[in-house]
């Protein structure tokens, strides 16, 4: 009896593996995905923990080098889609490889800037392999993702932009603090590279699909609804970031909070990233319309509470899980709205967007940096209620007419 059922059991293993190894792939191919967007955000917002040591090591203020958000953001607007449309016929895979490696070298000369203009030049780095990766990766993802399961690789995409905020943020302020503000970036650079390697071993050759050409961009500004999408995303990611951008100075200076305390709070934030994308798995295929209203009047809510309750630690602590779920859940609502309405030119729609969204980082950024010379820093939550609020008339009304 031993003799006869142990082949029979080698040959259930042998014929089960397999077939285990091979549904845990699409999965597995996300989540490397995943890993390269916590990596690339991570990057993007560090330098909103590392104003003030910026700042000091180039003999500047936080609200000059505040700058740099902008300068970024807005090279990636700027960059995303002519990037996208250079390289729109490259194989997939193969322009990610290329993508990392401008981004790891980019790192290397921020960890040895010499000056502030060499650190704003090597972001511009950043910046051009940024406004690649985002302008492929959301498809991407669905791509190598199980099949009818868009929505769930979109949520673990967005994990891993939520983990740069609960995990990458806190911890690069955290080293920044300790080790200096270019070990930050030194870690960022040999992460990146792991990232690059594991990428290399686990997504097939992808060839250039559904990308869209130059044409396709006058075909997708004709479709009203989708327009509106994108000057949504611009006025409400220019209300989030005319606070956000200064919510280190603005917790330190106006609020007397301590280091360790901002950076809970930018630990919390994040954290509530992941709780967002989780509200939106539940609820955008059942009240995609509601989900995006209800997300843009918690933050229009959260901002104009910002000065009143940073004083009570609770109260602010609340306020930031609140925000961060409502953030997400606004980026990911716009951003499952766009891929919708452009599938067959899903990289060229997801540049314009890509480009749209930070082009209102750098306005927000530029914005609070203004707001806080001319009137004062308490007041960068009040602009940005005041601009959220507009963005949640736009909502409405587009809600009603299309």
């Amino acid at each position: 009896m031993q003799t006869t059922r142990s082949p029979h059991c080698f040959r259930v293993r042998s014929l089960s593996t397999p077939r285990t190894c091979c549904s845990r792939t699409p999965w597995n191919r996300v989540l490397s995905l995943a890993l390269a967007a916590f990596i690339f955000n991570t990057t993007e917002f560090v330098p909103v923990g590392l104003l003030s040591d910026i700042a000091s090591s180039f003999a500047m203020t936080p609200t000059q080098v505040g700058l740099i958000i902008t300068f970024y953001a807005w090279s990636v607007a700027l960059m995303s889609l002519p990037l996208m449309l250079l390289c729109s016929k490259i194989e997939r895979r193969s322009l990610l490889m290329v993508t990392f490696a401008l981004f790891i070298a980019s790192h290397i000369l921020t960890v040895f800037a010499w000056n502030f203009w060499m650190l704003m030049y090597s972001r511009v780095g950043v910046a051009l392999a940024h406004a690649v990766f985002w302008s492929v990766i959301a498809s991407l993802a669905i791509r190598v993702g199980p099949k009818d399961k868009a929505t769930q690789s979109l949520s673990i995409l967005t994990t891993g932009t939520a983990l740069a905020m609960v995990m990458g943020l806190p911890l690069g302020r955290i080293i920044g603090q300790y080790l200096g503000w270019r070990i930050t970036f030194g870690v960022i650079g040999i992460t990146a590279l792991v990232i690059m390697l594991l990428l290399w071993r686990l997504l097939p050759r992808l060839p250039s699909n559904h990308s869209g050409t130059l044409s396709s961009v006058p075909d997708l500004l004709r479709q009203p609804a989708l327009v509106i999408i994108y000057f949504i995303t611009v006025v409400v990611v220019t209300a989030h970031y005319t606070a956000y951008s200064y919510i280190e100075p603005f917790m330190q200076r106006v609020a007397a909070a301590s280091e360790n305390f901002t950076t809970m709070l930018l630990l919390l934030f994040g954290a509530a990233g992941i709780l967002g994308s989780l509200v939106f798995s539940l609820f955008s295929s059942r009240y995609p319309t509601v989900l995006l209203i209800s997300a843009i009047v918690c933050l229009m809510i959260c901002l104009l509470l910002l000065l009143p309750l940073a004083p009570h630690n609770l109260s602010i602590s609340l306020l930031c899980v609140i925000w961060g779920i409502a953030m997400t859940s606004v980026a990911l609502s716009l951003q499952i709205n766009v891929l919708s309405m452009a599938k067959d030119a899903t990289d060229v729609a997801m540049a314009l967007f890509s480009g749209i969204f930070n082009l209102g980082i750098g306005a927000g950024a530029l914005l609070g940096n203004q707001v806080s010379l001319v009137l004062a820093m308490n007041n960068i939550g009040l602009v940005g209620a005041l601009i959220a609020l507009l963005a949640l008339g736009i909502c409405v009304w587009s809600a009603f007419r299309y």
